[in-house]
């Protein structure tokens, strides 16, 4: 089967269509990882399945886990059987790195990897399984042997345009209704954090009367007297978010944050990043000559982020806002500007309409 992104393998879930009998989890977003076993899980159990869970480490292999796929069970006729293969197993080396067929066929019985795979080319009906890598790829060997009849699920950093998505999954897998303008409070409250969002999902439903519809004002302190949290602005200027950046400014004004604390910490050093990321693509270089001159890891959310910025926004018009920003900044700190808290808002007020009026080619 081709690799699907969470958010469609989540979709299949919810729909008529039978789940197939394994499904193999990767990918670098641990909390979605474990959402979507909790979600499939669901599934099964309602079916009759028992559920079992093993954790392969450094010290263990597939034996076990194996085992419990092939023995019978007087009491569990069928199993849905959930193995962790946590990242000290796989940082090993050995199993995966071994290539000769010999040595692979040797630790079949023993419970390594080739055992694992002439399992899964065999088919374990009719139990289930739930393999779960903590790595962004699955070994080739059980890749090659799980590619007929399993599921590959790329649990994947969710792209901008896939959270009010995912916010409504989490809503239907916790069984509740989301009231106009939810989706967008907890997006602009927690943006990428998945975690977040499920968990403030959690909450709201766990006080909200049965069959009624989540409301903005059940998702903890309403916006309007939520403090934002620090970076927070930072985040929402470098996705392009202006407007939540103004409303969450103004918070944070409201709850006594100085206007030169927020400049100097929140929005210089993101016009620098995405200033840094813009002049570095327009030379043709990489996200890792990015982050190397970021100063962070190429994975980072800082190197990520200042790269959409930059390809956001463009070259000429951060090279605009940034020298904007310095001479704001100086002015703070001399004193010729009176009145700071207009000033920010201005100052963020200019690179909206300098998005509206000269788009960027690339947007």
């Amino acid at each position: 089967m081709p690799v699907e992104n969470a958010l469609g393998f989540l979709r299949s879930l919810e729909s008529n269509r039978p789940a197939p009998d394994t499904i193999i989890l990767f990918g670098p977003q641990a909390f979605l990882r474990e959402f979507v076993v909790g979600a499939a899980a669901a599934r099964f159990l309602a079916q009759g399945f028992k559920y079992r869970s093993f954790q392969i480490g450094a010290g263990s292999d597939f034996a076990a886990m194996l085992d419990e796929l092939r023995a019978p069970d007087l009491f569990a006729g069928k199993r849905l059987v959930v193995g962790r293969v946590l990242k000290s197993h796989r940082d090993r080396g050995g199993e995966d790195a071994a290539e000769d067929e010999s040595a692979a066929t040797s630790r079949g019985p023993s419970g390594g990897e080739g055992a694992l795979a002439e399992a899964l080319e065999a088919g374990i009906a009719p139990n289930a399984l739930m393999l779960v890598y903590e790595k962004d790829t699955v070994p080739a060997r059980i890749r090659k042997a799980a590619e007929k009849s399993a599921a590959m699920v790329n649990c994947m950093r969710p792209f901008d345009n896939q959270l009010p998505d995912y916010v409504q999954a989490f809503a239907r897998a916790r069984g509740v209704k989301l009231a106009p303008g939810a989706a967008d409070f907890l997006i602009g409250r927690h943006a990428g954090d998945l975690a977040g969002i499920a968990n403030s999902i959690d909450k709201a439903a766990a006080v909200t009367e049965g069959g009624k519809p989540i409301a903005p004002e059940d998702l903890g302190e309403p916006g309007s007297r939520k403090m934002p949290e620090v970076f927070e602005i930072a985040d929402s200027i470098a996705r392009g978010r202006i407007a939540a950046a103004l409303a969450q400014i103004d918070r944070a004004l409201t709850f006594g944050r100085d206007p030169i604390e927020i400049l100097a910490v929140e929005i210089v050093p993101v016009m620098r990043r995405m200033m840094i990321a813009a002049s570095t693509l327009a030379r043709r270089r990489g996200p890792g000559d990015i982050a190397a001159a970021i100063g962070a890891s190429p994975s980072s959310g800082l190197v990520m982020r200042a790269i959409d910025g930059a390809r956001r926004f463009g070259i000429e018009r951060l090279h605009r806002a940034y020298a904007r920003v310095t001479q704001l900044d100086e002015c703070f700190k001399n004193g010729t500007v009176k009145e700071r808290e207009q000033a920010l808002g201005a100052l963020l007020l200019d690179l909206i309409e300098e998005k509206t009026a000269r788009p960027h080619p690339g947007a």
